[in-house]
């Protein structure tokens, strides 16, 4: 059965900001979790445009994260079989991702996100029908929150304490408890995400479990974003694109030279 659940996360910064702030955090943790023979190769990254976004860019990468995979999984697939191939399209502040794994043709993952200038009190972000409504769930992430689980622990999520962090170049938090209701600026990724494993026998579980894992990734990468601002604020598009360049052919060297020694 597919599964369809939208993350909203509040983040205390404009719509403007977020771009930014996303863009050098997808850097800097693609080269964390990038060693010893697994992590993100960058397939392609370029310019793109068309009749359904206009003009963004697209990136195809694939992401070799055996280690990360439930003991549960192995049981169905190699883990080294289980890696995931992306390919995304970024017309901000819309965007669109989908996952697909070789191993398991019929799997599909999808992530739309729409950010928007509020705090997470648009009820349909993306003008779905009534259909769609019914059957989609809604779950809200607190970047503050101290709360882990098994999937935080396995994309090694860090120990900043948000509730205790002040920016000192916008002196921005820390983020009490109702940060939401009295932040300025504000704005929310609206993150759609649709998910269809049809196996018998392991599908749902694997369903739930990307569910899980999407939501430790989204509310770990988003206290980043928070956390790193006095390395990012000020800075622009243009540049942070220049760097992703730097950044991609780093990636690809690292993966490669680690396939070599093996």
């Amino acid at each position: 059965m597919v599964q369809m659940k939208e993350f909203r996360i509040v983040m205390p910064m404009s719509v403007d900001e977020y771009q930014v702030a996303q863009m050098h955090m997808v850097m800097k943790m693609q080269q964390q979790s990038t060693t010893g023979g697994e992590g993100v190769e960058v397939v392609e990254n370029r310019p793109f445009e068309d009749e359904v976004f206009g003009k963004g860019q697209y990136t195809s990468k694939v992401y070799h994260l055996q280690s990360k995979v439930p003991a549960w999984l192995t049981a169905f697939a190699p883990a080294d079989a289980l890696v995931l191939q992306e390919e995304a399209w970024n017309a901000y502040p819309r965007c669109k991702t989908v996952i697909k794994c070789p191993y398991f043709a019929r799997f599909s993952l999808t992530i739309e996100t729409v950010h928007k200038a509020d705090n997470g009190q648009s009820e349909n972000a993306h003008g779905l029908s009534k259909d769609q409504l019914s059957v989609r769930q809604v779950e809200a992430i607190d970047i503050a929150s101290a709360s882990r689980d098994y999937w935080s622990y396995a994309i090694d999520t860090s120990n900043i304490d948000l509730s205790e962090f002040q920016s000192q170049r916008t002196s921005r938090g820390p983020l009490s408890p109702g940060w939401q209701n009295s932040c300025n600026p504000v704005m929310t990724a609206y993150k759609l995400v649709t998910v269809d494993a049809p196996y018998w026998g392991f599908g749902y579980r694997l369903e739930q479990a990307l569910l899980a894992a999407e939501k430790a990734l989204f509310a770990e990468s988003h206290r980043n974003c928070f956390s790193w601002i006095d390395e990012w604020f000020g800075m622009k598009v243009e540049k942070l694109r220049e760097l992703e360049k730097q950044s991609d052919s780093s990636l690809n060297r690292k993966l490669h030279e680690a396939a070599y020694n093996c």
